[in-house]
């Protein structure tokens, strides 16, 4: 009997995910084709198989249990990602810049709502729905484009962060709104005492417990053994938190935290990774059986206005709460077009309205159809967000505002009209790429000067009297600042491509002359950096590629000088080497030896090379080998003759065929 109850239980799940991923498959393979975000096909995908399309889906509620791990598993993978040195470094970010921008939203929207004639617990509970924002969505954006640790990225994670931690007090509200009569003050003060306590055992468990179980578990090689061991941290930590009633998110985080600390981390994330994806999938697809498109139809100029006002009032609120931090206008316009949308917390805090009845359906529906466009939109504007905050920058408006929008970091800078600059280098980014860059150039004595975004970098280079300035290269005061039409080579040596591809638009808006040279991420990057202005573009991963290779040509002991025509062949075609199979002919053949060197150890103390010199030995002739040098007590003996004795212990470094090698090392080893 149980059997066939699990059994009916099991089987209209598994025939949804069938559904589910069959149809996923399809629409992603053309949004794929028609070069659309993923992240709005799982959401089509949800509306055509959901109770509005086909309804096609009928275990609704486990879809949603699905979906929550997929979220729990992001969280997870970020916090990894993360650390508790990082998460203080952003503290002020977090709480600071993450109330206001909650507290304000929460207001003007309740203002707003209050305005159209809702009653004021109503408003207020609106603000609750409009102030959080989607973590899921923007973070997995932040994370496939590379952005999560560049300022805005951190700034923006601090921002969501917060919000993940406010649904707990905004959840205990909402009865109060509905004229409950819980003492929700004493249930806040119980809710910080067990945050204090989550926070202090997530510290301890970083620092003591954690590091010392994986090192433990890692030693016994057991792949199985490992992941589920980080599998039920995880899901072990979020299970506490939500026991003392924060949220599983919020402990997912911590989980990650926890491990991020450890030397296993990066380990642990490619092993998470998969599952991340196949439950987050879930995730997006429950959202989007939400959507009534029927609804949609009929109130499409309504809710489309109610989107634009949305988008405009989480926009400029987020926006000031970031510049309130102290970051520039730039930073504060990119972090208000991450986070404009409406989060998922937000649909199960719209539950909660209606059960205690602060929602009626059809504003059920009007919430609904207002976060899920929200959403839609935001991969479209989140790769944007660069060249949309320069465009709100160059809105034409008075001079005074414009000044104060332009307002720079007060840091100290090198007087550039005192360096008469002419055929001068123009770094852009001071990563190691742009440091290692400039080192040179001031030992070549080569005229340089640095564009820089980090205000403290600026901060301490100036003070060390490189010829640095803050601000962003992307706009053309600051290239003209540093004489970019006057330069012979300006170098973008920053990792994010949106703002590279700006700045090189920029530079050959000023000159025609200046010969760019552009770092990126991928090979696939450099067709499209090229036609727009680029003279020469160096992706990580080629250069990493020709890195390892060289090294394996120097371990088969090819010639240096060969090693060289053939790194140099291959950057001289373009790349097209890696990029085409069919150029394969265009390599230069490379002449290996069928030598090898290698050091091997005497661990026996008898043998007919061992205790004996190698005239009486006759080693050459007996093993096929060449002896070069003998390593013994610490010291490399290079003077060998004919009366040098091998003995046990030593290293000897040996010259020969691998058959020989292997020969060797059996006669003198233990195997």
């Amino acid at each position: 009997m149980n059997s066939f109850i699990l059994a009916v239980a099991e089987l209209p799940l598994l025939s949804d995910i069938v559904v589910i991923f069959g149809l996923a498959t399809l629409v992603i393979l053309v949004f794929m084709r028609l070069k659309l975000p993923t992240i709005i096909g799982y959401l089509l995908t949800g509306a055509i198989a959901g109770p509005y399309g086909l309804s096609l889906v009928y275990a609704s509620t486990a879809v949603e249990v699905l979906s929550e791990i997929g979220v729990i598993l992001l969280l997870f993978v970020i916090g990894l990602e993360f650390s508790l040195k990082s998460l203080m470094a952003i503290k002020k970010a977090v709480f600071i810049g993450g109330s206001l921008q909650v507290s304000i939203t929460i207001g003007v929207t309740a203002l707003i709502s209050y305005f159209f004639g809702f009653s004021w617990n109503i408003s207020v509970f609106f603000g609750f729905l409009f102030a959080l924002s989607s973590t899921a969505i923007v973070l997995k954006l932040l994370q496939e484009s590379g952005q999560v640790n560049t300022i805005s990225g951190r700034t923006t994670l601090a921002m969501l962060i917060f919000q993940d931690i406010i649904i707990v007090p905004l959840v205990l509200f909402t009865p109060m709104l509905a004229g409950e009569s819980d003492n929700v003050l004493l249930s806040l003060f119980y809710m910080a005492l067990k945050g204090g306590l989550v926070i202090l055992l997530t510290i301890i468990s970083a620092k003591y417990l954690i590091p010392q179980l994986l090192y433990r578990i890692a030693k016994t090689k057991n792949e199985e053994l490992f992941l589920l061991s980080i599998i039920v941290t995880c899901f072990a930590v979020a299970y506490a938190t939500s026991l003392l009633g924060l949220s599983l998110g919020l402990g997912a985080f911590l989980a990650g935290l926890i491990i991020s600390e450890s030397e296993y981390s990066h380990h642990a994330t490619g092993k998470i990774l998969p599952f991340r994806e196949i439950f987050l999938s879930f995730f997006f697809v429950s959202v989007g059986m939400l959507f009534d498109i029927g609804f949609l139809a009929e109130n499409l100029l309504l809710i489309l206005a109610l989107v634009l006002l949305t988008f405009l009032v989480k926009f400029t609120v987020t926006s000031l709460a970031v510049k309130s931090l102290g970051s520039s206008f730039k930073e504060s316009f990119i972090v208000g077009f991450s986070i404009f949308q409406v989060g998922e917390f937000s649909l199960l805090l719209a539950k909660e309205g209606l059960k205690y009845e602060l929602l009626d359906n059809t504003t059920y529906q009007f919430f609904l159809a207002i976060s899920i466009l929200t959403m839609i939109i935001t991969p479209f504007v989140l790769k944007q967000r660069e060249k949309l905050a320069c465009r709100v920058l160059n809105i034409p408006m008075p001079k005074k505002i414009k000044d104060r929008l332009e307002e720079r970091v007060q840091v100290p800078e090198i007087d550039l009209e005192k360096e008469s600059l002419n055929d001068h280098l123009v770094i852009i980014g001071y990563g190691l790429n742009g440091r290692n860059l400039a080192r040179a150039a001031k030992r070549a004595k080569i005229p340089y000067v640095i564009i820089e975004m980090n205000p403290e970098t600026v901060k301490v280079e100036a003070a060390k009297g490189e010829p640095i300035i803050y601000g962003d290269a992307g706009n053309a005061v600051v290239l003209e600042h540093v004489k970019i039409h006057k330069a012979r080579v300006a170098v973008i040596a920053i990792s994010n491509q949106p703002a590279t591809t700006g700045i090189i638009m920029n530079i050959r808006e000023a000159s025609q002359n200046v010969f760019i040279i552009v770092r990126t991420r991928y090979v696939n990057e450099i067709e499209s950096m090229l036609n727009m202005g680029a003279d020469e573009v160096i992706p990580e991963e080629f250069e990493t590629s020709i890195e390892i290779f060289t090294r394996v040509l120097n371990k088969y002991l090819v010639p240096k000088g060969e090693v060289d025509d053939f790194t140099n062949d291959v950057r001289f075609h373009n790349y097209e080497v890696f990029r085409t199979p069919s150029n394969e002919s265009t390599v230069p053949s490379l002449d290996i030896p069928e030598i090898n060197f290698s050091g091997i150890k005497i661990e026996k103390d008898h043998g007919q090379f061992i205790g004996k010199s190698i005239k009486e030995s006759n080693l050459r002739e007996n093993s096929g080998l060449n002896l070069v040098a003998i390593k013994r007590g610490g010291k490399t003996l290079t003077e060998i003759t004919g009366h040098t004795k091998i003995k046990l212990g030593d290293i000897v470094y040996v010259v020969g065929k691998p058959e020989a090698l292997e020969s060797f090392e059996e006669e003198v080893g233990i195997s």
